[in-house]
């Protein structure tokens, strides 16, 4: 068994998972949006709210939708969290991640276990926690 992420939205699905993608290398696979479905099965909101997309990032899968303003909720309890394979792609990935973010929890800086840790809530509200071990890896 593998774990799936699955993002909520407010709205903004598209574009935040678009720029995930291109960000962080990834796949979109599908969207569905509002108007494909049969009018019995639509959820609030016009034809273009997302009701599910998935996007391959390495192994893994990240899915997200749009949620009305009655159902959203804010994320909370989690981060997203990547690990990143060299200290330039973590300033590539931090850059355009954190731009216009909602709050930066702690700024890239070196940690006992990492030469460069950060966490952050995204413009998107999405909290996310980036990794790049580098001289600090365990030997195996």
């Amino acid at each position: 068994m593998e774990p799936t992420i699955y993002l909520f939205f407010k709205g903004n699905c598209l574009e935040a998972m678009s720029l995930y993608a291109d960000i962080l290398h990834g796949q979109i696979q599908y969207v569905f949006r509002n108007g494909d479905a049969p009018d019995d099965q639509r959820m609030p909101g016009g034809d273009d709210v997302v009701m599910n997309m998935s996007m391959k990032l390495g192994n893994a899968t990240i899915m997200a939708s749009d949620n009305s303003d009655e159902m959203y909720d804010k994320p909370q309890g989690f981060c997203v969290s990547i690990p990143i394979p060299s200290a330039e792609e973590f300033d590539r990935v931090y850059a355009r991640l954190s731009k216009d973010a909602e709050q930066i929890t702690m700024p890239p800086e070196e940690t006992f276990w990492a030469d460069r840790f950060a966490m952050f809530r995204d413009r998107f509200g999405i909290p996310w926690m980036l990794n790049f071990t580098g001289s600090k890896a365990t030997q195996q």
